[in-house]
């Protein structure tokens, strides 16, 4: 009785954690849909003097850059510093206290939500898988995509083969009563649907986090296979993930402490270095 007791309180808190995680949802701010709907001219994501803070703790003070249309901007810096504010900001997720940020030219507050979600993928360190098929998590970044679309997207990120090699192929269920992949693993299913969705601007939030070495590498090459022709805006910690960034924003304290390519920020001999 008394183990029966302590399972009983253990599972009362599980549910508690959950009834907190959906009252948040519920009770959050809804986003305003702009009176007069502006469309985005292209694929650039711009900062303007952007800060912002949750709640009472500034996060961002001024942030001002560019990233233009088919070019990588990366994001480094130590733990808390705001990258991955940065990101979440660019896609509308919370709206700032001051600035202004831009796509295509438009403020994002003036560009309908359908419309900044058809223009955005992401791919974070920890995605969401649901309990469904993996064609069916793959789908997710487009509804209407065919089969053999669902394939494709899956072959450019290198996650066809182990699909293939399932029991149930891609008709495998995932999550309980499924299987359950690794993190590389998942991480390439994120970046399947995020080929298919073939937004023009991606989010990538250490997208390489919870890969081993082989998975890295397979990782790796289905992000080249994701940016081309893309606006990304990309954090890593990975040297070897930033080098080749068209643009590396050091973030630090909230600011953009340092900017440059590689071996500019390099010959600087500053916190990049």
């Amino acid at each position: 009785p008394v183990l029966k007791l302590l399972w009983i309180g253990s599972f009362l808190n599980q549910n508690n954690m959950g009834v907190q995680k959906i009252d948040d949802i519920l009770y959050m701010d809804e986003i305003e849909e702009p009176d007069i709907p502006r469309h985005p001219k292209d694929a650039s994501v711009e900062f303007r003097n952007v800060s912002f803070a949750y709640d009472t703790t500034p996060i961002l003070k001024a942030i001002s850059f560019i990233s233009h249309p088919g070019t990588i901007t990366a994001l480094v810096g130590p733990s808390g510093a705001g990258k991955s504010t940065v990101a979440m900001l660019a896609a509308r997720f919370w709206d700032v206290q001051s600035g202004e940020i831009l796509i295509g030219g438009v403020p994002v507050k003036e560009i309908p939500t359908s419309v900044l979600m058809d223009n955005v993928a992401f791919v974070f360190q920890d995605n969401m898988l649901f309990f469904d098929t993996i064609e069916e998590n793959i789908r997710m970044g487009n509804k209407t995509a065919t089969f053999e679309e669902v394939a494709r997207a899956a072959c450019a990120a290198q996650c066809h083969e182990f699909i293939e090699s399932l029991p149930n192929g891609y008709q495998t269920l995932v999550g309980e009563g499924g299987i359950y992949l690794s993190g590389g693993e998942a991480q390439r299913i994120a970046l399947a649907r995020a080929i298919l969705k073939d937004s023009p601007i991606i989010l990538l939030d250490e997208a390489t986090a919870f890969a081993d070495p082989e998975n890295e590498h397979l990782i790796q090459k289905a992000l080249h296979e994701l940016r081309k022709g893309k606006t990304v805006l990309m954090i890593a910690h990975h040297l070897t993930s930033v080098q080749d960034a068209d643009k590396i924003l050091v973030i630090a304290q909230g600011k953009i402490a340092e900017e440059g390519t590689h071996s500019e920020l390099i010959a600087r001999n500053g916190i990049y270095n």
